[in-house]
């Protein structure tokens, strides 16, 4: 079986799909985003990619902050609502029942159902055409405490979170190893 040769497109999947708060507690909005992802450990940095024209696109850009907010099975619902309907014409929080919740670093809304939520402050604005990418430090992250374990790590098995594919939405699978299993040596019985 061979490869076929297809035009250039987006094309790296499964994404993170998530959902961008941005505004403040008063005025606000939720957009979904599954263009996003880690840039940088030190300092911790992360991206969103948003269409120009994008309701949100010019409150992300104008207040310089906005919060990432994972999303799971739970909330998939929420996730594509947010993701086509405008915050122009609708409060999506209030459409959703979605709750709002003050956040420690930046004046925008953290999701309360979000199993986490990363506080972010725009460090740098890239024009890239259909897009312009968010740089953002990570100031805080923000996790539901029923999914910290007893060692007081993120369990991640626990939180169910969804991601995006070719128009999809999927939870994550079962765990299949570990960053650095392929070298581990084997332990002697």
């Amino acid at each position: 079986m061979s490869k076929v040769i297809w035009k250039p497109g987006t094309f790296i999947y499964p994404l993170p799909v998530v959902m961008v708060t941005c505004g403040n507690m008063e005025k606000s909005n939720i957009i979904t985003v599954a263009w996003t992802g880690i840039i940088n450990s030190d300092k911790p940095m992360c991206y969103i990619s948003v269409r120009k024209e994008r309701f949100s696109h010019d409150i992300i850009k104008n207040t310089g902050e906005f919060v990432i907010n994972l999303t799971n099975q739970k909330l998939v619902y929420a996730t594509d609502w947010c993701g086509v309907k405008t915050g122009a014409r609708v409060d999506k929080f209030k459409e959703m029942k979605l709750t709002k919740e003050k956040a420690k670093f930046v004046k925008c809304p953290l999701i309360k159902e979000s199993v986490a939520s990363l506080e972010c402050k725009v460090i740098e604005i890239k024009e890239l055409g259909s897009h312009d990418m968010f740089l953002a430090e990570i100031l805080s992250i923000d996790a539901d405490e029923k999914y910290i374990d007893e060692k007081g790590a993120f369990d991640i098995t626990k939180c169910d979170l969804i991601t995006y594919a070719n128009g999809k939405y999927f939870t994550l699978g079962k765990q299949v190893g570990k960053f650095g299993y392929s070298v581990q040596k084997k332990k002697k019985k």
